[in-house]
């Protein structure tokens, strides 16, 4: 009972120990260390087409491993980094990317979460004020109505 805990614990102690597990086969790795550098920090950004949550790098899917293999031969071909994203963002659309560009109707999402803050928060100030006025604003009571609250509040 005690060893599993304290495995837990040191887990959850160091991130290192508990880092994601690479689905990158051996035969997939590349030689020149600075390219399979790059290939992971690729594989980082762009999504699995069938894990949709997972990056291509932490994804067994068939379709992964065939991305995978594509960025390492477009790197291994000369091309920089956003040309292998362009490439295979021309073949799969933005979907594939995790961070897609602010423009056109990406934009729309991109400004929506900021867009409706600022309303909720003008919302809320504007009913603060009006309630603050409107506790100022409470009407008098008269003679009869004073009485009739001390009654009240004396039984």
């Amino acid at each position: 009972m005690l060893k599993p805990l304290l495995l837990s614990l040191a887990l959850l102690a160091t991130p290192q120990l508990a880092a994601p597990l690479w689905a990158v086969q051996p035969d997939e790795v590349l030689s020149d260390p600075v390219l399979e550098a790059r290939a992971r920090e690729l594989g980082k950004v762009l999504r699995c087409p069938v894990c949709q949550g997972e990056n291509i790098d932490e994804s067994n899917a068939t379709i992964s491993r065939d991305l995978r293999l594509v960025v390492r031969e477009r790197l291994v071909a000369g091309d920089a980094d956003w040309q292998v994203l362009a490439y295979i963002t021309a073949r799969y659309g933005e979907y594939v990317l995790f961070e897609p560009e602010a423009r056109g109707v990406n934009l729309i999402l991109y400004l929506t979460g900021p867009v409706a803050l600022l309303l909720a928060l003008g919302g809320a100030a504007v009913f603060l004020r009006r309630r603050r006025k409107g506790d100022a604003a409470a009407p008098k009571l008269d003679d009869a109505e004073a009485r009739r609250v001390a009654e009240i509040l004396q039984e």
